[in-house]
């Protein structure tokens, strides 16, 4: 019998207590809110809902035992949100983790 030829393909994400935590759109959303400072502007860049993005980063913030993002009431000037040093070094570890999960499947991803 012949295998076809075939591709491996995948995702990472983590899980605490089997309930996602961590995965690229969440990331993705992390490095948004660090680059613009405003959860507002990283759901508008997204094409979330503000009501989405804040219930993701509370769901995050949740899933560790410290928060990844602190936010800040807006006022006059509007309100700001920042990617805690254990928020960007979660981020960092995580794009490591997904670099060498890719690497594995482009090694041994096609049979």
């Amino acid at each position: 019998m012949t295998i076809p030829p075939f591709k491996l393909n995948g995702r990472i994400w983590l899980e605490i207590d089997e309930e996602k935590i961590l995965g690229h759109g969440r990331v993705e959303l992390l490095e948004r809110i660090h680059a613009s400072g405003s959860i507002r502007q990283a759901a508008l860049q997204m094409k979330m809902s503000y009501k989405q993005a804040w219930d993701l980063v509370n769901h995050i913030n949740d899933g560790f035992k410290q928060p990844l993002v602190i936010s800040k009431r807006g006022g006059k000037g509007g309100g700001v949100a920042l990617l805690t040093p254990f928020g960007q070094e979660v981020i960092k570890e995580f794009r490591e983790l997904q670099l060498k999960f890719f690497q594995f499947l482009e090694v041994n991803g096609k049979k």
